[in-house]
């Protein structure tokens, strides 16, 4: 999950890797924003915000509505939970804590939602999560705070302009974009136990629950959007971000404040909507979370995307892609890598069809590709190649619940095809089914 994290793996870096993954991806944003609350606050039904009703993916009114802080309608009781259950099969599980719990049907996470309008310009979305394995060792709970973004926002409209300008305090860099194909949202589907994708990761995709961030955007016209915020570790006064989590726990530990940069064009054209976009986001970061003195690894992140969706009853459409290229210069660091400066490339794509705002499908691609090093990737190929699909399909019986089925299929793991860690494992024998209820109140 964190590059520079492979070097805590050693001889026991699939079990460790397993872990970690289960982890972030308990503590991922299943439902962010697709809110009970929000629909008892403007008074509409989760397909005017949610295309085809399917969270989180946004409409063009659902981007207006987080766009202006959450507060549009009137203010209504602020409180929603959520709870998944879910059924896990791995193809060959072993005999680490991640694979405890497979082929087992069990309750996952629930969470509790303090959100809406709080004036007629300030709004919030605050997550607390309770993740039944989310402990240190995998198999106890933890609860621990998950997505916050607090906004100040105000909107400036006449016959020639319309402006929306706003600030954002959140815990996760990219989480105030109103697009999925921003890092905090692409790839939001639910996983499970077991090895469930890369191990490696940008930077930007590390730090959700662990930095606090302040930051201003526009949006411009319906068409320009733009961002500026800066990041900092969510420790001392900053700590309710990232609750939950113990100081040695913080990694990456982050110097000061970190700037983290975003511009996007929109159009809109009858039922179509089209977005493309670059991000970018520089990071220091010191090796021990305890210490925050000494040398630092220095991370550049630069990204591009895009998304295109149809939205038309009954038939939504919607299509992604995300690129981003990571440098990281260790300097004085030691320790940590063997090389002075390495890569890593990120790719993610994913399409999706719904039917009536009720049946679906999507199918989804990622690969994780950079710099071969022996200390951050300690196995046989000693690099982070790891590529493999995601098809899903999924039925919303009533508002506010979903059934849904994925499967991980892995071409590439640890940079082999084949007997990635020198044993004889494969990489389809990480191939996972997850099957999940997910319900929301």
């Amino acid at each position: 999950m964190h590059s520079f994290m492979s070097r805590y793996l050693g001889s026991r870096y699939t079990h460790f890797l397993a872990m970690l993954l289960v982890a972030q991806s308990l503590l991922s944003p299943l439902v962010a924003h697709a809110l009970p609350a929000f629909a008892r606050q403007t008074g509409q039904n989760c397909v005017s915000c949610h295309a085809g009703g399917q969270f989180p993916e946004l409409t063009p009114y659902g981007r207006m509505f987080k766009l202006t802080g959450y507060t549009i309608g009137t203010r209504t009781v602020p409180l929603s939970v959520m709870g998944v259950a879910s059924f896990t099969k791995s193809s060959n599980p072993t005999s680490d804590a991640a694979f405890a719990k497979d082929a087992v049907a069990l309750f996952q996470t629930g969470s509790v939602f303090l959100a809406g309008k709080v004036t007629d310009n300030v709004g919030l979305f605050a997550q607390a999560t309770y993740n039944n394995y989310g402990g240190d060792d995998g198999r106890t709970g933890r609860w621990g705070a998950d997505n916050m973004d607090v906004r100040y926002a105000d909107r400036f409209i006449d016959t020639t302009k319309d402006i929306i300008v706003g600030l954002s305090l959140n815990n996760n860099p990219s989480l105030a974009d109103p697009w999925n194909t921003a890092p905090a949202w692409m790839q939001y589907v639910p996983t499970g136990f077991g090895v469930t994708g890369p191990d490696a990761s940008p930077i930007i995709s590390q730090l959700g629950q662990q930095a606090a961030g302040i930051g201003a955007y526009a949006f411009w016209n319906k068409t320009l959007y733009a961002e500026l915020s800066g990041y900092r570790t969510a420790d001392g006064t900053f700590k309710f971000l990232s609750a939950g989590t113990p100081a040695s726990g913080l990694d990456p530990k982050l110097k000061s404040m970190n700037p983290y940069v975003r511009l996007a064009l929109s159009h809109e054209w009858g039922p179509h909507n089209a977005m493309v976009g670059v991000l970018a986001m520089n990071a220091d970061t010191y090796p021990d979370p305890l210490n925050s003195t000494g040398p630092t690894t220095r991370y550049r992140d630069r990204g591009i995307d895009a998304q295109y969706q149809y939205i038309l009853d009954p038939h939504t459409v919607t299509a992604q892609a995300s690129y981003i290229r990571e440098t990281i210069n260790n300097g004085d660091v030691t320790g940590i890598a063997a090389n002075a400066s390495n890569t890593l490339n990120q790719l993610k794509l994913k399409a999706s069809y719904i039917y009536r705002a009720k049946y679906g499908a999507s199918l989804s691609y990622f690969s994780t590709t950079g710099s071969s090093d022996t200390i951050l990737y300690p196995d046989i190929a000693t690099n982070p190649d790891t590529r493999g699909w995601i098809p899903e399909v999924f039925w919303t019986p009533v508002q506010y619940v979903r059934v849904g089925a994925q499967y991980y299929a892995f071409n590439r793991f640890h940079g082999a095809s084949s007997n990635y860690d020198g044993a004889g494992r494969n990489p389809k024998d990480n191939n996972t089914f997850f099957f999940y209820v997910w319900g929301a109140y």
